[in-house]
């Protein structure tokens, strides 16, 4: 038993690898916060008054400061266990188990943290939105980033460690609006666009850029497990924001391997994998994201 529980660690820090190259919202990870109790989060809130005037008989005008712990519950707790029959595995030279792992995070499980994530930023009420273009309207892209960088310049946000998650077509049309010069000795061209005003550009493929999904429960008619856009929604054009407006909370990943021998139920590997987190929007820094989407719903 030893043995897989040092496989498991082992492969588990793989997969936390491929997970982060692989999902484009990991970024977004966060890890100030302090758990209380089974499925809850807390994150400390601060609100405070402004200046008053200063009086020379009296001094200084009293003020508050609001210092409180905000408790969220975690909502997603997913995961797969899957057989792999020890002849497979044999006959295939350790191909069907060494890949599965890395396969299904990549494949299976960014692409739906991803989905979730976006979906829930752009399905919260109160953040700043630019008008809803079909993606073939948009004169400018650029003009509609650049306003989306008004739009947080004027609440304030901070400039630095901005991100601008774009979605691959929304992000040609970007390329488009920028003019390069080109230096005969160049032998190569490079278009792509890694920082736009300060702000990280991460592309976002569109499947994973949808303002409403389903997550499929892996049964009850729903057995290919994963998400599908909801019943009615729009693709995300892009969403801009600023880190602090949003947290992702991982409360357990768990990878478990059992081999042949310790399979109580088959001859070959089970692997267990389980994801219990949540992505949340923080109420007091709704002015650190702007979205813009399609307007009309997808078919």
């Amino acid at each position: 038993m030893a043995n897989s529980i040092a496989l498991a660690q082992k492969y588990l820090a793989i997969l936390d690898e491929v997970y982060k190259q692989a999902s484009k919202s990991s970024v977004l990870e966060s890890g100030d916060i302090k758990f209380v109790g089974a499925n809850a989060v807390q994150l400390y809130k601060t609100s405070m008054q402004g200046m008053g005037d200063y009086d020379r008989q009296n001094g200084f005008v009293g003020g508050d400061v609001t210092g409180a712990w905000e408790t969220l519950t975690l909502n997603q707790d997913r995961g797969r266990s899957f057989t792999i029959d020890a002849m497979d595995n044999e006959e295939t030279l350790g191909m069907a188990f060494g890949t599965l792992a890395g396969e299904f995070i990549r494949t299976q499980v960014a692409p739906e943290v991803d989905a979730y994530c976006f979906s829930k930023i752009v399905g919260t009420d109160g953040i700043q939105h630019g008008t809803h273009d079909q993606l073939a309207d948009i004169a400018s892209m650029a003009n509609e980033v650049d306003a989306g960088i008004a739009a947080l310049n004027e609440k304030e946000v901070p400039d630095e460690g901005r991100l601008l998650f774009i979605s691959e077509k929304a992000y040609q049309k970007l390329q488009g609006n920028i003019t390069r010069q080109i230096d005969n000795s160049v032998t190569g061209i490079n278009k792509t666009v890694e920082m736009y005003d300060g702000c990280r550009v991460i592309r976002v493929p569109q499947a994973r850029f949808l303002s409403a999904i389903t997550l499929y429960n892996g049964k009850s008619g729903q057995a290919a497990g994963g998400y599908v856009g909801a019943a009615t929604n729009y693709n995300i054009h892009f969403i801009l924001l600023h880190p602090s407006a949003v947290k992702r909370i991982t409360k357990h990943a768990l990878l478990r391997i059992f081999a042949p021998a310790e399979n109580q139920q088959a001859d070959g590997y089970k692997v267990d994998y389980r994801l219990y987190y949540d992505e949340f929007i923080m109420a007091n820094k709704l002015d650190g994201i702007y979205f813009l989407r399609s307007d009309v719903a997808n078919a």
